[in-house]
C-alpha cells in the first residue's frame, strides 16, 4: 500500500553518525540499566510499529515474551527497506540497527509523523542486547539478519517468499549491560502497551507470554472509542458529574489535538498528555495551553451564571481543575523534547493552537450542557472556598529557611546534618517505635517524626482539611517543600523520607495513607526517589548462640528447617515498640545491614487506579480487589 507523497525507500533511512558510545554509556540513551531501562528497550522497538500505524499502514502489533528471556515485536507495516543504501552501501535496514541517528523520521519523506528520533532507539536496542534478529517482509520476500551486541553477525538474507509486509524484532537484552535484572515484568509492559492502544484508536496491539502457561494465550488491547475509553477507565472507580466524556479535535497548520475530559466528584486533579503517543510526563506547551483555555472557558461561564461577582473573588486553575480528568494528545511533524528522555514538549506553537481548539470545544460543550455546566461551576467556587480556608492553614506549613527561627514541629526529633543529601527522615508509627527509634539512630543524619494514629484520606478531601490535620502538617512542615502548587523539590530537608510501619494490618493501612498522600500532593518527591519504606524484621530465632532475623514466613520456614525446632526459639514482632533500640538499629535503620524499599511511580495510569481503588468512595470494586487477592495472603497479620 503506497500513498501520494510518502516515499519510503531505502533513500528515506539518513545517516547522522555511528553507535559507538551506547554500550560504554547507556544510561545517556535510556535513562537507566535497572529495570526501567530495561523495559524502555521494548517501547522504543514498539514505538517504531507504532509509527508506521501513525502513518497509516500499520493495523496490528504482536509482542511476545520468550522463554529465553528474549522478546519479539511484530507488526504489519510495511516492513523496514531491505535495499542498498546509497551512501554507505549497505542494506537499508542493517543501516537503521547499526548507526545511531540512521532511520526515517530525521526530514525524509518515510514519516509525517512520530514519537521523537526513532533511529536512536532502534539502533540502541540492538547495541544493548546480546542478540537482536530482524526479520523484514516486503517486495514478496522475507528477509532476516541476525546482530550481537549490535554487531552484524549475518547478512542480510533473503529466506523465503511472502505476499505479506511487515517488520519483527526479536532480541534479548544483554546481561552484561543489565546487571540487576533482564527479565521484563508482564504486568509493566501489559499496561503500556494498554495505553499505546487507547492512544491509536482502532489499533490493534496483541502480548503474549510463553514464560507462563497462564499467560502464554495472547491478550488484546483494542479501543476503537480511543481516549475517550481511557478517560472512562481512568474514572471507573469514582462518581462521575457527567456519563459521556467531552471529546474535541482539531488540526491547525499541522498539528494534530485530541481531547478527552471528564469531571468526577473527588478532589484531584487527573491529567495525563502525550505527543505522538509518547507520555510527557513533565508536560509542556500543549498541557500549557490546555489549562488556560479550560480555566478561560469555566470563568467565563462563572461570569455568566451570575456566580462570580466582581468584588475581588475568583476562580484559579487548581479550582477549576478540581475532579478534573483529562488526556490530552498532540501529533505534530517535529516534536521538540526537552531531553532524550522525552518528557517535555518545548513547540511554542503548540501551547496555542491546544488553547484553541479546547477552548472551543469546550464552550461549545458547556452551551450544549448547561446543566452540567452549572455543576462544575459550583464545583469550582466550593474549591475556592476551601482554598481561601486553607491559606492560613498553608502558611504554617511552609518551610522555614534555616536562618529563620521558626520551630519545626514539636514531635520531630532533629538530625545534626544540615546537608540534604545526607539526611534521613523516618516517619515511624506511633510513640513507642518512635522511642526505640529515636534512641537508635544516629543523630548525626537521622531525624525521627512519630505519628499518633492513622492519618487522613488525602483521596477523600479538600486541601483545608488536609492541611489542618495535625499529623499531615507536621509531616509537611518537616520535609520543608510545601504542598501541592507549591511545592519546591529543591527545599526539601531530606533526600530520603522513610516510612516505618508495623508489619500488621494496621501498619499496612498507615502506609497506604502515607503513600497516598504523597502521591496525590507530593508526587515529585517519590519521581526524585526520595520514598523508601523499611523492611523491620517479622521473627527473631534463636537457638544456642545463633540469632537470625527474619522478614517473611518463608525464611522462618527455610530456617526452621536448617537449625531444626529443638531448642529454637521464635519471637514474633508485631511492632516495633517490641524491640529494643539496639535491635531496631541493627535490622531496619543502620545503612549497612537494612533492607529499604525505594517507591517509583512506574506508571501513572496503575498508579492512579490503584489508589483511586483503595482509597476512594466506590466500596465495591474494593471489595472485589480484596477478594481477589485474599487468597495470596497467608496470614492477616503479615501484610505488608
Amino acid at each position: 500500500m503506497t500513498k501520494p507523497g510518502s516515499k519510503y525507500d531505502e533513500s528515506a533511512i539518513q545517516v547522522l553518525e555511528g553507535l559507538e558510545a551506547v554500550r560504554r554509556r547507556p544510561g545517556m540513551y535510556i535513562g537507566s540499566t535497572g529495570p526501567r531501562g530495561l523495559h524502555h528497550l521494548i517501547y522504543e522497538v514498539v514505538d517504531n510499529s507504532v509509527d508506521e500505524a501513525l502513518a497509516g499502514y500499520c493495523s496490528r502489533i504482536e509482542v511476545t515474551l520468550h522463554k529465553d528471556g528474549s522478546v519479539s515485536v511484530k507488526d504489519n507495516g510495511r516492513g523496514i527497506p531491505v535495499g542498498i543504501h546509497p551512501q554507505v552501501g549497505r542494506p537499508a535496514v542493517e543501516v537503521a540497527l547499526t548507526m545511531l541517528h540512521a532511520g526515517a523520521k530525521f526530514g525524509g519523506q518515510g514519516y509525517k509523523m512520530s514519537g521523537g528520533l526513532h533511529g536512536v532507539g532502534v539502533s540502541v536496542v540492538n547495541a544493548l542486547s546480546s542478540f537482536l534478529e530482524v526479520t523484514v517482509e516486503r517486495q514478496g520476500g522475507v528477509f532476516r539478519q541476525r546482530f550481537e551486541k549490535g554487531k552484524p553477525v549475518t547478512d542480510l538474507t533473503r529466506i523465503g517468499d511472502s505476499s505479506a509486509t511487515g517488520t519483527t524484532v526479536r532480541f534479548k537484552p544483554d546481561p552484561e549491560i543489565f546487571r540487576e535484572t533482564t527479565t521484563f515484568n508482564y504486568d509493566t509492559v501489559a499496561q503500556k502497551l494498554k495505553e499505546l492502544a487507547y492512544l491509536n484508536k482502532g489499533l490493534e496491539i496483541v502480548i503474549s507470554d510463553e514464560r507462563t502457561a497462564e499467560r502464554a494465550a495472547p491478550v488484546s488491547f483494542k479501543f476503537e472509542g480511543g481516549i475517550v475509553e481511557f478517560v472512562k477507565h481512568l474514572n471507573k472507580n469514582t462518581d462521575v458529574l457527567h456519563e459521556k466524556p467531552a471529546y474535541f479535535h482539531g488540526i491547525r497548520d499541522g498539528v494534530e489535538v485530541e481531547v478527552a475530559l471528564q469531571y468526577n466528584d473527588g478532589y484531584v486533579e487527573n491529567i495525563l498528555s502525550f505527543v505522538n503517543t509518547i507520555r510527557t510526563q513533565e508536560g509542556g506547551t500543549h498541557e500549557a495551553g490546555f489549562r488556560s483555555a479550560v480555566t478561560r472557558v469555566i470563568t467565563d461561564q462563572a461570569k455568566k451564571m451570575g456566580l462570580l461577582k466582581d468584588n475581588g473573588a475568583s476562580l484559579t486553575g487548581e479550582d477549576i481543575r478540581e475532579g478534573l480528568t483529562a488526556i490530552i494528545h498532540v501529533k505534530l511533524r517535529e516534536p521538540q523534547f526537552e531531553g532524550q528522555t522525552k518528557t517535555k514538549l518545548g513547540n511554542t506553537e503548540v501551547m496555542g493552537i491546544t488553547n484553541q481548539v479546547v477552548g472551543d470545544g469546550l464552550a461549545d460543550f458547556l452551551e450544549c450542557n448547561p446543566a452540567l455546566a452549572r455543576k462544575i461551576v459550583e464545583k469550582a467556587m466550593l474549591a475556592a472556598r476551601s482554598r481561601e480556608a486553607a491559606r492560613q492553614a498553608r502558611e504554617l506549613t511552609r518551610r522555614k529557611s534555616a536562618l529563620e527561627t521558626a520551630p519545626l514541629p514539636g514531635k520531630l526529633t532533629d538530625c545534626i546534618s544540615r546537608d540534604p543529601a545526607e539526611c534521613e527522615l523516618f516517619i515511624v508509627e506511633g510513640d513507642s517505635a518512635g522511642g526505640s527509634a529515636k534512641q537508635g539512630r544516629d543523630r548525626y543524619f537521622q531525624a525521627i517524626l512519630p505519628l499518633r494514629g492513622k492519618i487522613l484520606n488525602v483521596e477523600k478531601a479538600r486541601m483545608d482539611k488536609i492541611l489542618n490535620h495535625e499529623e499531615i502538617r507536621a509531616i509537611i512542615t518537616a520535609l520543608g517543600t510545601g504542598i501541592g502548587d507549591d511545592f519546591d523539590l529543591s527545599k526539601a530537608r531530606y533526600h530520603k523520607c522513610i516510612i516505618m510501619t508495623d508489619a500488621d494490618v494496621d501498619g499496612a493501612h498507615i502506609r497506604t495513607l502515607l503513600l497516598t498522600f504523597f502521591y496525590r500532593y507530593m508526587k515529585p518527591l517519590i519521581e526524585a526517589g526520595y520514598v523508601y519504606i523499611a523492611q523491620p524484621p517479622l521473627f527473631l530465632v534463636k537457638a544456642g548462640k545463633v540469632e537470625k532475623y527474619l522478614y517473611s514466613d518463608s525464611e522462618l520456614d527455610k530456617c526452621l528447617q536448617q537449625l531444626g525446632t529443638d531448642g529454637a526459639t521464635v519471637q514474633r514482632y508485631k511492632g516495633l515498640g517490641e524491640m529494643n533500640p539496639e535491635q531496631l538499629w541493627e535490622t531496619t535503620m543502620d545503612p549497612e545491614k537494612r533492607t529499604l524499599l525505594q517507591v517509583s511511580v512506574e506508571d501513572a495510569v496503575a498508579a492512579n487506579d490503584i489508589f483511586t481503588l483503595l482509597m476512594g468512595d466506590k466500596v465495591e470494586p474494593r471489595r472485589e480487589f480484596i477478594t481477589r487477592y485474599a487468597d495470596m495472603v497467608r496470614n492477616l497479620d503479615t501484610i505488608g
